[in-house]
């Protein structure tokens, strides 16, 4: 069959049908972002930002030694998250700013993180410790937590398992670096074939 007589045929069969004249089709459904949403947008701090001072170290809502620490940003797996609570990514760097000054343990912490992303690490462990008095509030805890949850390349935290320090140490999963995005989304095209 020639592309003329395909041509043809085609014409042929849609011989009676009209064309839409408008779209009626109503588009409802739009996403609406939360107060709480906008408010961590607000408080996030980026790591490529000189911003550290914005990491306040004037007050943190208090955990007492006991108390877990557990944080998941919107957009995060659950399997992903009960894997870290869990305990089952291999640990790939671990910082301890147990009994350290609040002001060290920040400038610490946030230099360990931008080293972890320019190296593609992205599971690590933080040391916080927990104090000797079970009854008094914890400070450098309280703060790790506050500031894991400010900090944008921070996906997600969790107080560690009992054999990586329990209740004195924090799991943290880093954002995939731009390469690493690339590598997964090709491995997976590879699987569905």
């Amino acid at each position: 069959m020639s592309q003329d007589e395909d041509l043809a045929l085609f014409k042929a069969m849609m011989g009676d049908v009209k064309p839409l004249q408008n779209d009626t089709a109503q588009h409802t459904k739009k996403h609406q972002t939360t107060s709480a949403q906008l408010a961590r947008r607000e408080a996030a701090v980026c790591l490529h930002e000189d911003s550290i001072d914005a990491l306040s170290l004037d007050h943190a809502p208090e955990l007492k030694p006991n108390d877990i620490i557990e944080f998941k940003k919107d957009g995060v797996q659950d399997g992903v998250y009960k894997k870290l609570r869990l305990g089952k990514y291999p640990i790939q760097a671990k910082l301890n700013i147990n009994q350290k000054p609040l002001r060290i343990a920040r400038q610490e912490m946030v230099h360990f993180f931008k080293q972890c992303l320019e190296l593609d690490i992205r599971t690590v462990i933080i040391v916080h410790g927990k104090g000797r008095d079970l009854d008094k509030p914890c400070l450098h805890k309280s703060f790790i937590a506050q500031w894991l949850s400010q900090i944008n390349e921070v996906q997600c935290a969790h107080s560690t398992q009992p054999h990586h320090g329990g209740t004195g140490a924090v799991y943290v999963l880093l954002r995939k670096s731009a390469e690493k995005k690339l590598e997964t989304k090709e491995r997976h095209q590879k699987r569905l074939g």
